[in-house]
């Protein structure tokens, strides 16, 4: 399992702020459920500016839910002035840290705040779009923008970092060319273009992690999740840890005998059918 800080665990385990914000000041939309994770930030704001209420929903995973939960508790209580300076890398330092491989999650958290806040200074949606620049990665619909920004703000010198960061190269692998070059350009000769993630072989065709990742939720979601429904049961998505799927049972579930049937039958079977027969299903307690 990714080695999660025990302030993340907490802030995944018990999140603040869950909600939304009936008429907000701020308001961010980033991400899609397509992509594997989508943000939802509300914030309320007083007549001096300063942010007196903060809340999310999200999509995702457990460092998703962690750097939403900590976002919203690092802006209540401060200006619109000090809220602008909030950055994704101060995201992960207030968690005390997250996995490389959970990076994008707090750039995913970072974004949501620049959209709230351009909501709040009464931009139109499709002005920040046209500021967005063309998209690179088809993927996961990560621009140029975004791409130069975390190079630059986080020192990225490779595509392997960038997908960390950011998503971007992290499915198909068409775009690594364009990453490379958009390194070239924002780091120089520092820039290890020659680096490339090397693709998970699932089931006999090669797909990369993050590519793995999203259709496990896919067929988690799709698959798995509204058969549970129908007896008042649920499931979520915990981590991954190589072929290891680590899930929570909700609802009446958590209290049916017939638990570890439904985790070996109607979990894994249809993960091992739809993703990969190496795949093993792990209940977290």
């Amino acid at each position: 399992m990714w080695d999660y800080t025990d302030k993340a665990k907490e802030h995944f385990l018990n999140p603040r702020n869950v909600g939304e914000i009936e008429n907000p000041d701020g308001l961010g939309d980033v991400g899609s459920v397509a992509c594997g994770d989508a943000l939802r930030l509300t914030f309320k704001v007083d007549a001096e500016k300063r942010v007196i209420d903060a809340k999310f929903k999200t999509f995702g995973c457990a460092s998703a839910i962690a750097s939403a939960s900590a976002l919203t508790e690092m802006i209540i209580g401060k200006t619109i002035a000090e809220v602008e300076q909030v950055t994704n890398s101060d995201i992960a330092e207030y968690l005390g840290g997250l996995p490389k491989e959970k990076m994008h999650c707090s750039v995913m958290g970072e974004e949501a705040l620049r959209a709230a806040l351009a909501y709040y200074r009464g931009e139109k949606v499709e002005d920040q779009e046209e500021e967005h620049g063309p998209l690179v990665c088809s993927c996961f619909g990560v621009t140029e923008d975004l791409i130069r920004k975390v190079v630059r703000d986080n020192n990225l010198k490779s595509v392997h970092e960038v997908t960390y960061y950011s998503k971007a190269g992290g499915g198909c692998e068409t775009c690594h060319e364009r990453i490379e070059e958009i390194l070239m350009e924002e780091q120089g000769s520092s820039a290890e273009v020659s680096e490339r993630d090397e693709p998970v072989v699932v089931s006999g065709a090669k797909m990369t992690v993050i590519e793995k990742i999203a259709r496990i939720q896919e067929t988690i979601n799709n698959e798995i999740k509204p058969s549970l429904h129908k007896d008042g049961g649920d499931i979520q998505l915990i981590d991954i840890d190589g072929n290891r799927v680590i899930v929570a049972l909700r609802g009446s579930c958590t209290s049916c005998p017939s638990a570890g049937i439904t985790l070996r039958y109607a979990v894994e079977q249809k993960l091992k059918e739809f993703v990969s027969d190496e795949l093993e299903v792990v209940e977290m307690k």
